[in-house]
């Protein structure tokens, strides 16, 4: 499968930003479809952001607006970018790569949203 390492990740108080980067392991315009999830301690995995070959985007209905996800193919690496952020958004967020034959996975990274 692809590997897939995320960064970015770290402290934040409430209102502030931090973009996400997954660099994967090779051309992610080979991918059908690359996203960002999170999990939160106690919680199911869910859905934060998608996006698919063409650029056609996807996103849960908590981001609000706050998210944008993006890609540099060049660079085979994905983006999150997270602003207004809320202690609601503390998780580790985990990068995902999905095609036909495979759905790989990033180790995750941390992020915490102080009140």
């Amino acid at each position: 499968q692809v590997r897939l390492v995320e960064s970015g990740g770290g402290l934040v108080q409430a209102g502030g930003s931090l973009r996400l980067s997954c660099a994967a392991s090779l051309s992610i315009s080979a991918i059908n479809a690359m996203g960002w999830y999170r999990q939160a301690p106690g919680k199911q995995r869910e859905l934060v952001a998608a996006i698919a070959t063409g650029g056609r985007t996807n996103y849960a209905d908590f981001v609000k607006g706050r998210f944008t996800i993006s890609r540099d193919n060049a660079k085979n690496t994905v983006y999150l970018q997270m602003n207004s952020l809320s202690p609601e958004d503390t998780a580790v967020y985990y990068c995902n790569a999905n095609s036909p034959y495979y759905n790989s996975w990033g180790q995750g990274t941390q992020v915490t949203v102080s009140s």
